[in-house]
Parts: C-alpha cells; sequence; structure tokens
C-alpha cells in the first residue's frame, strides 16, 4: 500500500509539535499534588474510605487498644477527629479505653515526595498523637522495613518530635549515625503544618516550612548492608491518637478523652524540570525522526 507522502509527513510534524506544550508544563511549579484530603465530608462521617481504613488492633503501645466504634474517628467541623475514649462497657471489651487510628494502606502509598499534615492536640499526661508512615507491603518486618515518624507529642510537652526507626537504628542503636529523632518546642495544641521532605538520598522535616531536622542516607556499604536506609520503598500514611504506657509518654488516664485533630493531609511529588522535559521531548522527536527518509 502506498502512502502519501505528504499526509506521512504532516502526521509526524503534529506530533511532533504536540510534543513541545507537555515540554512546558514543568514551569508551573516544583511539586505536583497527588494525594490530599481536606477532611470536609458532613459532620459525623467516618472518614473517606477510598483513602482510610481503621488500623487493626494489635500489640504495640500504640494500637493495643485501637477500636473500630465510630466515635474514635471521624470528621468533624472539616477536620478528621481521633479520640481516646474510656470504654463503657468493659464486659464485652476488656480494653479500658478505645483509642482511633486510620492508615491508608492498601489505598494509598508512595515513594519519595513531600507530605504535609496540619494538625493540633490537647495536652494531658499520657497523650500520644502521631502523623507517621510505614512500608506498604510487600515489605521487611518492624523496624527493618523502616518507620519515619512525622510528627509525634507526648504528656503535656509542648514539644513535637520527629524520629527514623530502622534496624540500624532501634537494634544496631545507631541513633546519632546519623542523627535519628528531632524535636523543638512547640505549642502542638494550637495549629501548625508538619512536612516532611523525603528524596532517594534524604529526609527532611519541616514545621510551617522551617527545616528541622534531616537524616542523609549513608555514603558506607556497611551501613547501608546493615539496614541504614531501607527507604527505597513505597509507604503509607497513618494518623492516630494513642495513650502511653509509661515507657515514653506516661500511663493513660482512663477516665479522660483524648483528641487530636487533623486539619488536611497533603502529599506531593517532584516534576521534572521544562529544560529535562524539553531533554525528553528532543531525544522523543529524534527517535521518531530517525525512520524519516533523509530527503524529508
Amino acid at each position: 500500500m502506498i502512502v502519501n507522502r505528504c499526509f506521512l509527513k504532516a502526521v509526524v510534524m503534529a506530533i511532533l509539535i504536540g510534543l513541545q506544550p507537555f515540554a512546558l508544563q514543568a514551569e508551573d511549579g516544583k511539586y505536583k499534588l497527588i494525594f490530599s484530603d481536606e477532611f470536609d465530608l458532613p459532620d459525623g462521617s467516618a472518614p473517606d474510605p477510598t483513602k482510610w481504613g481503621p488500623c487493626p488492633r494489635e500489640g504495640a503501645t500504640w494500637s493495643r487498644w485501637i477500636s473500630d466504634v465510630p466515635e474514635v474517628a471521624y470528621i468533624k467541623d472539616g477536620t478528621l477527629l481521633c479520640r481516646a475514649i474510656p470504654n463503657p462497657d468493659r464486659r464485652k471489651d476488656h480494653a479500658p479505653m478505645f483509642t482511633g487510628a486510620m492508615h491508608s494502606k492498601d489505598r494509598f502509598s508512595f515513594m519519595y515526595g513531600k507530605v504535609e499534615v496540619r494538625l493540633k492536640t490537647n495536652l494531658h499526661a499520657g497523650n500520644f498523637p502521631a502523623a507517621w508512615m510505614m512500608p506498604q507491603p510487600p515489605a521487611k518486618w518492624w523496624p527493618r522495613g523502616g518507620e519515619v515518624d512525622i510528627f509525634e507529642s507526648i504528656d503535656t510537652v509542648n514539644r513535637a518530635y520527629h524520629t527514623i526507626h530502622s534496624h540500624w537504628t532501634y537494634d544496631l542503636g545507631n541513633n546519632s549515625n546519623p542523627q535519628h529523632g528531632f524535636n523543638e518546642k512547640m505549642t502542638v495544641a494550637e495549629w501548625h503544618v508538619y512536612g516532611l521532605e523525603w528524596t532517594d538520598s534524604l529526609f527532611v522535616w519541616t514545621v510551617d516550612g522551617k527545616e528541622t531536622g534531616r537524616y542523609p542516607r549513608a555514603k558506607d556499604e556497611e551501613a547501608l548492608e546493615n539496614g541504614q536506609w531501607p527507604f527505597d520503598h513505597p509507604f503509607y500514611l497513618i494518623l492516630n491518637q494513642s495513650v502511653g504506657d509509661g515507657s515514653w509518654a506516661q500511663q493513660a488516664d482512663t477516665t479522660f478523652t483524648y483528641e487530636t485533630y487533623f486539619d488536611y493531609v497533603r502529599v506531593y511529588q517532584r516534576i521534572a524540570s521544562a529544560s529535562q522535559m524539553e531533554r525528553g521531548s528532543k531525544t522523543s522527536r529524534r527517535r521518531i525522526c530517525s525512520w524519516l527518509p533523509w530527503n524529508w
């Protein structure tokens, strides 16, 4: 079959021209939003089930009293309210309190990017809320799979904590090689934006846009072989209101109602620079043109 050469040339040129706007899209900004929840459902609603599900009750301090009763995690005034409440009937469930914890496991996970969580919590002995990340299965068991704490708070202390956990830090005790945890004085009962930027070689924590700590990937192969950087894997998000057991946060006050409000969660990933996109489009044009007759 003979194809009209002018028609074919016009098609090819249209393809090449069509690559140009794509090369310029990156000029709009450094990041693109890939996940967000503004928690704007009606009051009393459960959080969006396409994004969040209740964490299971397990044996760790933070998860030992988790419940799926609606009173511990629901939408209120455009926020996600996670609570720890006294158990009204211990004949049905022996846990002295019910705590709220939501995760994006099997719904949303990502590798590398920037996370921002706006939240506030109350101050009371035993308070232990968090916004953090765990590896999306399949992954190594804890702590070999890694854990990244974007925000934690304890008791009545006006400090925000940010921490890395791994085999390197937890099992081998390398807590300062490099420094794996940071904290700063902060009025945690007021609204603040807690951020984390994650690349293939670095974590950077921020509060209200100001850097508060960084954790780099080691350059030493022995450290890497011993689990210093298990962070080249997708992670999911966790938002929870837990209570202490005396090991870090104080023992829970089982007569008190603890509350942490999450205003929004936003996750961004980097987009290529315009020059990178242009190089990519030039490569595509060269590949297309490689089969064109020289006399075109």
